[in-house]
């Protein structure tokens, strides 16, 4: 039962939670509290008392609204709700005074502070601020810190709210940062001076409330005012998460996160804020021709043309990547099937079973790691697979989930109970008697690494026979944000990778750059970047990349999402879905779609649950056949989480990261 409480807040009346903190009763009623410590994923600090607010009939100074609880009001005289005001004199008074307070050492950067435009402090200062200061005394300094590549640090503007400690401790699971001191020489600082090893650090600068943490990368580049903003969702791993992607001209200058509960909350990894970089760089913008061994370049109407002579009359076999949306990949089936050809989405050969979506998506959803009480991981580490949902593991397990490990020994931020690192160990668990977990919310989570081998199909059976027995709901892990939308339209091919590539004499690579195609078949990649797949090809024919194109994505846990244009391709780059249209009407068999409102159509005919945007469907659970277990150790699908597709390797910024990664994973010795 909720324990439901009367309040009044500013002469109205309203019924609420009595474990509610005022601050979050006055979001109920409609009142902004001004405020910059708190913020509601995070632990209270109750450290900048910004959000003070009067609580008539209690102690005659203000309260801070963060820290104290509607249960703790006392009520009126004869029982009335007890009353809350946010706008009496006594908390213009103290707000104006806590401002003051604030602003004594606070240096006058706005100009050149990155935080110009949308810093908390500026616009409350508005509010709340004074034109002018009774202190004459000299500011005081600090010196900056060194946190790595991404985040910038101007010490001298911090305000210590504590917000960057709270959340890379809390959420992150790193204990780098602490505040040190007391009074005017308390400051947020290092441990020894030491870079920040996580891969959501970049999360602190959408935190800090001030520009004491600023983005490195996107230094002194532009102003939010001058921006484009496109909400979006981002393609780096899996997990679909909800971005907004600014852009200034043709230029994407930033990624930032939007708030997402059911996905990401609004927390992304540094790989998605930071790979922007990689879209300028190595990219393709003409298409090229192979001629005796070079590759030259060629107007669209010569490539068509030879794409569609090399595939007349032959055996083609259509290749999908990782970063496809799904109207493309629906696109390359029909063209590739209507000539008789086979696809395949599953270029990694993970054995994730066509036609059943319990086996390649699984029975939870991400917000159910969030109640469960037991989490079992079977060859994953979603710390560098999907870094966002490792957090939210990590967020259950503060809340006393337990969860078990079987694969590879790991930093996973939390604590889990290591069963072994083989097929065994998954067989063990299979014999174990789960008294404890029948009853209570649980989930198993399979990860790509697991079902890579060629005992795949019989670890993916093992797998959902225990989550049968425990009464848990299963949760595959993918990497490839194409990969769940490309099963879903039946871009597969019985037998996996090798079977559609058998015999093949044309492979048409649609962005597949993780993928090493064998001499002798004729190659036609289609593609952002001049990857892997690019190198290997006969003919290239330039395409959009994911802020270039409106498409439909389809997360881990089998949510459709739509990713929409945030700008232009470079160049003579076209869109995926345009340029196989273009293609099949070379070839005589055109495709019965002009526009991508005509293919959507066709493409939700075929499956219907693609029209339920951002909803998670149910999906009916059929167990697959179990096989016979090898005996191989489990080997984790991502070796460096920064350089996993053409983007990311595009990027200089995430090769830095990369190199920093290795070099802090190597053993020191002693004397260092």
């Amino acid at each position: 039962m909720a324990d439901l409480r009367k309040i009044i807040i500013d002469n109205k009346e309203i019924e609420v939670e009595g474990a509610m903190t005022l601050i979050q009763a006055c979001e109920q009623a409609g009142v902004e509290v001004p405020r910059f410590c708190y913020h509601e994923r995070l632990s209270i600090a109750g450290n900048c008392r910004m959000c003070l607010v009067e609580v008539v009939g209690g102690p005659p100074k203000p309260a801070a609204s963060c820290a104290m609880q509607v249960r703790d009001l006392r009520p009126g005289p004869e029982g009335q709700p007890p009353v809350v005001k946010t706008n009496s004199p006594m908390v213009k008074k103290a707000r104006e005074g806590v401002m003051e307070f604030l602003l004594i050492n606070h240096p006058l950067d706005c100009p050149i502070c990155d935080q110009g435009g949308e810093c908390d402090l500026q616009d409350q200062a508005m509010a709340y601020g004074v034109e002018n200061s009774r202190y004459r005394e000299a500011k005081r300094a600090s010196t900056d810190l060194d946190l790595g590549p991404l985040v910038s640090t101007t010490m001298t503007r911090c305000i210590s709210c504590t917000r960057c400690v709270r959340f890379t401790t809390e959420v992150a699971g790193i204990t780098q940062m602490g505040q040190t001191g007391r009074g005017e020489d308390s400051e947020i600082t290092s441990y020894l001076g030491e870079t920040l090893d996580s891969n959501l650090q970049g999360n602190i600068i959408d935190l800090c409330p001030v520009g004491a943490l600023t983005s490195k990368p996107y230094a002194f580049t532009a102003r939010p005012w001058e921006l484009t903003k496109t909400e979006t969702i981002d393609v780096m791993d899996a997990l679909g998460s909800s971005i907004r992607v600014d852009t200034k001209g043709r230029e994407v200058m930033r990624i930032l996160p939007r708030n997402h509960d059911g996905v990401n909350e609004e927390w992304i990894s540094d790989k998605t804020r930071f790979v922007w970089d990689g879209l300028r760089r190595q990219r393709l913008d003409v298409p090229y021709i192979r001629e005796n061994g070079k590759l030259s370049k060629a107007t669209w109407g010569e490539a068509l043309a030879a794409a569609a002579s090399a595939m007349k009359g032959k055996k083609v076999a259509g290749l999908i990547g990782d970063l496809v949306p799904t109207e493309a990949a629906y696109a390359l089936k029909s063209m590739i099937q209507g000539m008789g050809g086979s696809v395949e989405c599953r270029t990694d050969n993970a054995k994730l079973p066509a036609g059943n979506r319990s086996g390649y998506v699984g029975t939870a959803t991400i917000e159910d790691i969030d109640d469960a009480k037991f989490i079992q991981l079977i060859g994953t580490n979603p710390r560098t697979e999907a870094p966002v949902l490792n957090a939210r593991i990590r967020k259950a397990w503060t809340k006393g989930a337990q969860i078990g490990l079987v694969g590879e020994a790991v930093d996973l931020t939390y604590d889990y109970a290591h069963v072994g690192t083989d097929r065994a160990a998954l067989d063990g668990l299979l014999g174990h008697k789960f008294t404890d977990v029948l009853e209570q919310p649980s989930i198993i989570i399979i990860g790509q690494g697991a079902l890579r081998e060629a005992d795949g199909a019989a670890v993916l059976a093992s797998a959902m026979k225990l989550a049968e027995a425990t009464n848990s709901k299963f949760m595959v892990l993918h990497t490839a944000a194409a990969r769940v939308g490309a099963m879903d339209v039946g871009a597969v091919t019985e037998g996996g990778l090798d079977a559609a590539i058998d015999g093949a004499e044309v492979i048409y690579n649609l962005g597949a750059d993780e993928v090493d195609v064998a001499d002798g078949a004729f190659v036609i990649y289609q593609g952002s970047h001049g990857d892997r797949g690019a190198h290997r090809a006969d003919i290239i024919l330039p395409a959009a990349a994911y802020t270039e194109e409106n498409g439909l994505f389809v997360n881990t846990e089998g949510r459709p999402q739509l990713a929409m244009r945030a700008g232009f391709a470079p160049g003579e780059a076209k869109e995926n879905w345009a340029i196989l249209r273009a293609l099949s009407a070379e070839l005589g068999a055109t495709l019965p779609y002009d526009s991508l409102a005509q293919l959507r159509k066709a493409l939700i005919k075929e499956v219907p649950h693609l029209a339920a945007i951002d909803q998670v469907a149910q999906n009916e659970w059929v167990a697959e056949k179990t096989g016979k277990l090898g005996k191989a150790d489990f080997r984790n699908a991502v070796a460096d989480f920064y350089l996993t597709n053409p983007i990311a390797r595009a990027s200089s910024l995430m090769a830095e990261l990369s190199a920093n990664a290795k070099s802090r994973s190597v053993e020191k010795v002693a004397a260092e």
